[in-house]
C-alpha cells in the first residue's frame, strides 16, 4: 500500500534560538529542520495542529515549498517536551519518491500467547525494527502474531513477517518478545511453617479503606 504524502504550507526561519522557537510555539507553530541531499539544512516552521494531526493519522511523507522549490520529506525524528506529551520539534530529511530507506517501524504484537494462559509472561524485547523500504511503502506498523508462543517460546527478528517489498536491517538474531515462565509463587504450608521460613501476613486492603474512610 503506497504511502500518501500530504501538504503544509512551511514557512523559512531566518532566525533561530530558544526565544525564537518559544515565540513560534506560542504562536501555534512547530519548529522544524530540514535535511539530506547533500544540502545545507534549513530551519522551518509548520502549523503544529496540521503537522500533529497528520502524524497521528500515520503520515510520515510531507510535500513542502521550500524557497520556491517543491519538496518531498520524510519525518525522521519528533521532539516531545519534558512531560513526553507535546511535540515541540521536528527533524525531516529530503528524500526522492523513488529511493530507498531505512526507517524504524514499530511492532503492533496481535493475540494471546497460549503460554500465558499456562503461568506464563509475554515479554516484548523490542518495539520496533529497522527496515529498508521504498520511501513510498514505509508500513505505519509491523505485526507480530504471537497466539502460538507457548512457554518459554520466543521470536527473533528474521522471524517476523515483514511486509513486501521489505528488507530487515535490524539484526537477524535479536530477541522480539518471548513468553517465559513467572517466577513461582510459594504455596502455604498447612498447619505450622517450615522450619526457618518466614510467612509474611497478606495486607487487607479493603480492611484500610474503611479505616480511611472513617477519618
Amino acid at each position: 500500500m503506497a504511502t500518501e504524502t500530504v501538504s503544509l504550507k512551511a514557512d523559512v526561519r531566518d532566525k533561530v534560538g530558544s526565544n525564537q522557537t518559544a515565540r513560534l510555539r506560542k504562536d501555534g507553530k512547530l519548529p522544524a529542520v530540514v535535511y539530506g541531499h547533500k544540502q545545507e539544512p534549513i530551519s522551518i516552521a509548520v502549523d503544529r495542529h496540521d503537522f500533529v494531526r497528520s502524524f497521528h493519522h500515520g503520515h510520515r511523507l510531507f510535500s513542502m515549498e521550500l524557497g520556491g522549490k517543491a519538496e518531498t520529506l520524510l519525518l525522521k525524528a519528533l521532539q516531545y517536551d519534558y512531560l513526553g506529551k507535546d511535540v515541540i520539534h521536528a527533524d525531516l530529511i529530503r528524500v526522492n519518491l523513488g529511493e530507498r530507506m531505512m526507517v524504524k517501524v514499530p511492532l503492533e504484537f496481535r493475540g494471546v500467547a497460549k503460554g500465558t494462559t499456562m503461568n506464563g509472561i509475554l515479554d516484548e524485547a523490542l518495539s520496533e525494527l529497522e527496515i529498508e523500504c521504498s520511501v513510498m511503502e514505509i508500513p505505519e506498523t509491523i505485526k507480530v502474531v504471537v497466539c502460538d508462543l507457548g512457554l518459554n517460546d520466543s521470536l527473533h527478528a528474521k522471524d517476523i513477517k515483514l511486509p513486501d517489498g521489505c528488507t530487515l536491517v535490524t539484526d537477524p538474531n535479536a530477541l522480539v518478545v518471548i513468553c517465559h515462565e513467572s517466577k513461582a509463587v510459594a504455596e502455604p504450608v498447612e498447619g505450622e511453617a517450615a522450619e526457618g521460613a518466614v510467612v509474611a501476613e497478606p495486607e487487607v486492603i479493603t480492611e484500610r479503606k474503611k479505616d480511611e474512610a472513617a477519618e
